[in-house]
């Protein structure tokens, strides 16, 4: 058993934008501690997405996670012998590291014919989700439609 909860961790905003979230999504899209790498991909993809929509990127970023983020998730309760898929809302820094996951997942399940490389699927990614479309959105509309079609087990939430 856990002897408490686990602190968040401080994380530096990024250095060129100033951004908390963005320097998270750099984090996450990391492979194999190379940052830089890493940094570069995500910065190209805000380059993309100024080129193509000719609105600030952070500002499309900021909408694109916002649309991503989930309400309400199922979570497996136990009881009498029987799991239940137990609606409950999502916390807030789970609804962010979520739309994040979620984000980088459908960005890295694009094709490859289509786009070449990562920091172009993450740019495409982005302008869909903040557009109300895409793979991550679909992603959210599942786990909320799960939650929704679960609701006869909600008085099992602890």
């Amino acid at each position: 058993m856990r002897r408490g909860q686990a602190r968040p961790r401080k994380i530096n905003p990024d250095p060129i934008y100033g951004d908390i979230m963005l320097s998270r999504l750099i984090n996450r899209s990391m492979r194999d501690g190379k940052k830089t790498t890493a940094e570069k991909q995500v910065y190209n993809a805000m380059e993309i997405i100024k080129e193509k929509t000719q609105k600030d990127p952070l500002e499309v970023f900021h909408k694109a996670l916002d649309t991503i983020r989930p309400e309400m998730e199922v979570r497996s309760r136990r009881i009498g012998g029987a799991a239940y898929q137990v609606p409950t809302p999502v916390r807030g820094r789970r609804q962010e590291s979520l739309s994040l996951r979620w984000l980088i997942s459908a960005a890295q399940s694009r094709p490859n014919s289509e786009y070449h490389t990562y920091a172009e699927k993450l740019a495409a990614e982005i302008i869909e989700a903040s557009q109300g479309e895409g793979v991550a959105i679909k992603r959210k509309e599942e786990v909320e439609r799960m939650a929704e079609a679960n609701k006869a087990f909600a008085h099992f939430r602890w």
